[in-house]
């Protein structure tokens, strides 16, 4: 897997955490922080509880499937990255209309809050 990749899967996965971390096992949860978050090697991992490099490795799995499939049935990450996408369009088209902060106060305000 190439060095971009990589990063991409990894932001995924902690995209995805942050939404449904809640709603995995503690190990589940503890063991994608030292991996992803914490760039923890797979044999610190195993050292750390000691186990083998193979049952860390099929846990982190477990895990990123289990991620997959609450954002397959729920969709809160696509939803995010929607409304995200859809408030950077608006910021944009008042930017084009001439709406600034100084004739259009409200709006702004209520487009900050939106980016909250």
């Amino acid at each position: 897997m190439s060095q971009e990749n990589r990063l991409e899967k990894t932001n995924r996965i902690n995209l995805l955490f942050a939404f449904y971390e809640s709603l995995l096992t503690e190990k589940q949860q503890t063991f994608l922080k030292y991996y992803f978050h914490d760039d923890f090697s797979l044999g610190e991992i195993a050292a750390e509880f000691e186990i083998s490099r193979q049952a860390v490795y099929e846990h982190i799995k477990r895990a990123e499937q289990v991620l997959e499939n609450y954002e397959s049935k729920l969709g809160l990450l696509e939803k995010y990255e929607r409304r995200s996408r859809c408030l950077e369009d608006l910021q944009h088209a008042l930017e084009r209309a001439g709406v600034t902060k100084e004739n259009n106060k409200p709006i702004h305000d209520l487009v900050a809050q939106l980016s909250e």
